[in-house]
């Protein structure tokens, strides 16, 4: 009965670190989107040309900065960002309460889970 309730626990703290990912990064992605919009919402869209994303919103670094000098573009890539940290803190939460259940098998699961998400994000460039 007691593994029950750990499992139970555990499903919650998971589930409520996956609400609060995607509430914050939702929030902080329309923070940037309403102001963005307010600006460039009437702009007619030119398709005739491809323009990449800017420089500075392909690395963590120049998003942040961007974000952090309130530019809504760069808000918005931050609650982007934000989003796909989700899954990251769902995993590093499971590693930590397996290892403190002293469950190395789990621990070393959740570990190569950890690591193919890096791969994932890292690795696909």
């Amino acid at each position: 009965m007691i593994a029950g309730r750990k499992e139970r626990r555990l499903a919650r703290e998971v589930g409520g670190i996956l609400r609060l990912g995607v509430i914050v990064s939702s929030a902080v992605i329309v923070l940037g989107l309403v102001p963005f919009l307010a600006r460039e919402g009437a702009r007619h869209a030119d398709y005739h040309v491809f323009r990449g994303e800017p420089a500075a919103f392909r690395t963590l670094s120049g998003a942040i900065r961007d974000a952090a000098q309130a530019d809504p573009r760069g808000i918005m890539q931050l609650g982007v960002l934000l989003l796909v940290a989700t899954p990251f803190a769902r995993v590093a939460l499971c590693i930590v309460e397996f290892a403190r259940e002293r469950d190395r098998l789990y621990v070393g699961v959740a570990l190569l889970v950890l690591l193919a998400l890096f791969w994932g994000l890292l690795g696909s460039g």
